[in-house]
Order: structure tokens, then C-alpha cells, then sequence
């Protein structure tokens, strides 16, 4: 399609959703508007039987979410990237054209979060907001963020490569954090859009085995690599004071402790600490590192 844009779409799936992810693709090969090529990633499973214009590949074991997300991003083609959970669905055929008119109108955009919805009317997560305050309309409220949610997302792949894509050893979670704080310090934008809407079931996080132990080790992992050294503390304070607070079973807060062990005892990969200039930026913006 001459003069559109280019969109890789990278799906990333267990094979154990086949309705869902049915859906989820028949949604993406309706969109509009764009030149699409579309990478399915079986992550520790082997897609076939899919439909034309779907590129599979087969990772034989699982290698977790974001690696898997690297996986799918050096393969697939376009100056655009848009990752997308295996359970969502687009409902309108202009979801991703829209999104992508967002790179075009701004060079400095590195992150277009869309909207997440539940399809059956359920409160959609808070972590699906890219912003603190959510009450008062604020999930309504469009424009420039310092975070974003990581299940249905489109990042110019020049940005993307530049700041070395998700860290795939996280595994799963705080792998959109980790990103986002790495894009904004090189002087990259990100932004909500929510007037553009995806559907997406409204699911809790820990709903799975690894939850407790990935967000504490995780946590600890993202200050190490990104945050300026006497912000490290601080960061970590903060997050067990808030996981004292929200968590009163003994076995989960356990295995959370265990997590932040093995944050501090497993190397999280190369440090960059961020500028004191992007520590500024994030506070203005109302995400302080420190939250």
C-alpha cells in the first residue's frame, strides 16, 4: 500500500487461549490504513493452521514475555512496532492507523499507549492508566506520560532499538518500566492516547504462580539498572512499604521477600543510571522515580 505506514504487529502466545487469540487476530488483519505484516511467536509452543498474511515462529521452550517480544520485533518489519496480548481484541478497523498517525505528527514520539477496555464492562485495571490518579476522569485524560502498559502498545522501532528493547531477563514484569525509563532518558516522548479504544479482559496480575516473586525481584532490577544510586533506596522503600500495605497473607509476602533477595543476589544486567535531568522530567510529568 504505497504512502501508508508501516506497522510490524508481533502476537505473542502460549497456544492455550486458541478462541482469544483467534479473535485477537482476525481484528489485526482487519485493520486499515496501514501496511501491516504480522510475526505470531509461540512461545514454548508450535503455531499452525494460521491464516495468510500470519508469519509463525517457534520458540521450543518458553522464554518468557519480553524476550519473547524481542523475538518477534527483530523478525517482523515495520517502522512501527505494535505488541499485542494474545486476548485483546481491536474493535474498530482504524485502531492501529490512528495510533500510528501519532508517530507521524510528532519525530520526538517514541511509546502510543491506546485505551484498555474490558468487553464485558468490567472497571479496567489501574496499571492499564499510565498515570497515578485515576479517579475523576483521569483514565480519560490524553497526552504526554512517562510510563505505559506493555499489553497492547505501538513504539517507533527506531526508538525501540536504540534504548535495546525489552529486557528480555526480566522475564515477566516492570519490563514496560524498565523501558519506559530507559526511552525517556535518551529524550524520547510517550503518550496516551485515550480516545483510540482496545479491548482487553479486565485479569488480575496475580493470577499467576510467578507473580509475588517477579514483582519483587523485578522491582529491585529496575532501580539497579536505571536509577541515579541515592534514588535506589528510596525507590525500593517505598515499594515495600506499599507491598506491607496491600499484602497481609504471610505465604505471598514470603515469596515476595524472596523476590527482593534475589533482586540484589542476581546481576540485573548492564546499569545506566538516568540523568538527574530525566529525574526531573519524571517528576514533573507526576511519576517521581520514586513510585
Amino acid at each position: 500500500m504505497p504512502g501508508t505506514l508501516s506497522v510490524g504487529a508481533v502476537v505473542l502466545s502460549m497456544g492455550n487461549r486458541p478462541r482469544e487469540l483467534a479473535s485477537a487476530l482476525d481484528s489485526l488483519l482487519a485493520q486499515v490504513g496501514v501496511d501491516l505484516d504480522v510475526v505470531l511467536v509461540g512461545n514454548g509452543w508450535e503455531p499452525v493452521g494460521f491464516p495468510a498474511g500470519v508469519r509463525v515462529i517457534h520458540l521450543p521452550e518458553n522464554v518468557g514475555i519480553p524476550e519473547g517480544r524481542n523475538v518477534g520485533a527483530r523478525e517482523v518489519h515495520g517502522d512501527i512496532l505494535f505488541f499485542y496480548d494474545d486476548d485483546a481484541v481491536l474493535p474498530s478497523p482504524d485502531v492501529l492507523s490512528r495510533l500510528a498517525h501519532e508517530f507521524t505528527a510528532d519525530p520526538s514520539l517514541a511509546v502510543a499507549q491506546p485505551r484498555g477496555a474490558d468487553p464485558d464492562g468490567l472497571p479496567a485495571p489501574r496499571r492499564w492508566v499510565p498515570r497515578l490518579r485515576t479517579g475523576n476522569g483521569g483514565a480519560d485524560v490524553g497526552g504526554e506520560v512517562v510510563v505505559f502498559w506493555e499489553g497492547v502498545c505501538t513504539i517507533r522501532r527506531e526508538a525501540f532499538d536504540q534504548v535495546g528493547g525489552w529486557p528480555g531477563h526480566f522475564w515477566y514484569g516492570h519490563e514496560g518500566i524498565d523501558l519506559a525509563f530507559r526511552l525517556v532518558d535518551a529524550g524520547w516522548r510517550l503518550r496516551y492516547c485515550p480516545d483510540v479504544v482496545v479491548h482487553h479482559p479486565a485479569t488480575s496480575p496475580t493470577r499467576h504462580a510467578v507473580f509475588y516473586r517477579m514483582n519483587a525481584r523485578n522491582r529491585v532490577w529496575v532501580a539497579r539498572r536505571n536509577l541515579p544510586a541515592p534514588l535506589v533506596p528510596v525507590y525500593l522503600g517505598v515499594w515495600t512499604a506499599a507491598t506491607l500495605a496491600r499484602v497481609h497473607e504471610a505465604e505471598p509476602l514470603g515469596v515476595w521477600f524472596k523476590g527482593f533477595a534475589e533482586g540484589w543476589r542476581v546481576d540485573p544486567g548492564k546499569r545506566h543510571p538516568m540523568t538527574w535531568r530525566t529525574v526531573w522530567r519524571l517528576t514533573r510529568a507526576g511519576r517521581p522515580p520514586v513510585v
